[in-house]
């Protein structure tokens, strides 16, 4: 089958420079690595810059066929280039275009890239998750928030702009911080001293919850992911039956509440008590070798290949309502310590 693959490299291809900017830039290894695993799942590929001319590119690599039907599928690896909501540009386009993509629609991303509405959306299901308020200034009166407390803007992703503080003096800077170099409102919620578990999610109505991955800090002094800093990882980790089982319910929740597609990862924080809480959920993750969900789906048994192979399946079940043809697929190996929930 005919899979476009779009991600974001080259940051030419816009008509203004206006707006916020993204923060970083793709690892190429990475979508290299995906591009590959397509390949050996038998797929014809073409790698496109999510910009102003990817409905072009797009249309001439798989053309209309004389039912109007798609003559193929893209794989989005796009979080954007600038501007408000980054992650939902591509999807939007491809939703005008028609063309059929994998991963979570604008609304899934919007809801799960908005903090603030993921947690009152949560909330609202009864998923635990840290208290918390939204700030302008700093100087908003932080209620019954209990010190330290965590500050990270409302919009971005992996990790950017998170500080700790531990008092109104710390808080006012890290907010003035927030709304200055990323122009945003700052999520502060109460820091959970504990362990740090990341859930990863692939499927639709019934969901894999892969092997639980733990960021083991030892024994820096910030016990927290930073963009800068990239803890240890545990996977699988071990914890108590009845935890774990929580742990996936509430995820799966997440999941569900933030109207996510296909895969995705759900952080959480488990406190002393064996208490878990939501932190946010990612309705991206980043694939390719070294990812937190690609180890996760290592160690369920999956290959890079099989496993970027059944993300395209799943998607391709979901627009479709069949998986990919037999001689299109890669194979999917066999799985292990993958936990099927229903919808």
């Amino acid at each position: 089958m005919r899979v476009g693959i779009v991600w974001n490299h080259d940051y030419t291809g816009v008509i203004n420079r206006f707006g916020q900017s993204r923060p970083e830039v793709d690892d190429l290894k990475a979508v290299e690595s995906v591009v590959a695993a397509l390949q050996e799942g038998g797929h014809e590929t073409l790698l496109c810059e999510g910009d102003k001319g990817l409905l072009a590119t797009l249309e001439r690599f798989m053309p209309t066929d004389p039912q109007a039907r798609p003559s193929g599928i893209v794989l989005n690896m796009a979080y954007g280039i600038q501007g408000e909501c980054r992650l939902t540009h591509v999807p939007a386009m491809l939703e005008m275009a028609g063309i059929p993509y994998t991963g979570s629609s604008p609304i899934g991303h919007g809801l799960a890239l908005d903090k603030v509405i993921t947690k009152r959306l949560i909330r609202d299901c009864g998923v635990p998750t840290p208290n918390f308020r939204m700030m302008h200034s700093g100087t908003e009166s932080t209620c019954d928030l209990i010190f330290p407390l965590i500050v990270k803007p409302r919009h971005e992703y992996n990790s950017f702009g998170v500080q700790l503080v531990h008092n109104p003096a710390q808080l006012k800077q890290a907010v003035e911080v927030i709304v200055t170099q990323y122009a945003q409102d700052a999520l502060v919620e109460e820091y959970i001293e504990g362990r740090e578990i990341t859930i990863a999610l692939l499927g639709n109505e019934d969901l894999e919850v892969l092997p639980l991955v733990e960021r083991d800090f030892g024994d820096r002094e910030t016990h927290f992911a930073t963009w800068e800093e990239t803890p240890h990882r545990i996977c699988p980790t071990r914890i108590d039956s009845k935890v774990a089982t929580k742990v996936r319910g509430i995820s799966v929740a997440t999941f569900r509440a933030c109207q996510c597609r296909d895969y995705a990862r759900v952080d959480i924080r488990i406190d002393r008590s064996g208490q878990p809480f939501v932190l946010e959920i990612n309705s991206m993750p980043v694939l390719g070798k070294g990812s937190l969900y690609t180890q996760a789906g290592m160690v369920a048994g999956y290959s890079l290949s099989s496993l970027v192979n059944r993300i395209l399946d799943v998607a391709h079940t979901r627009c479709f309502g069949i998986g990919m043809p037999k001689n299109a697929r890669g194979e999917q190996g066999s799985r292990s310590a993958v936990y099927a929930v229903s919808h």
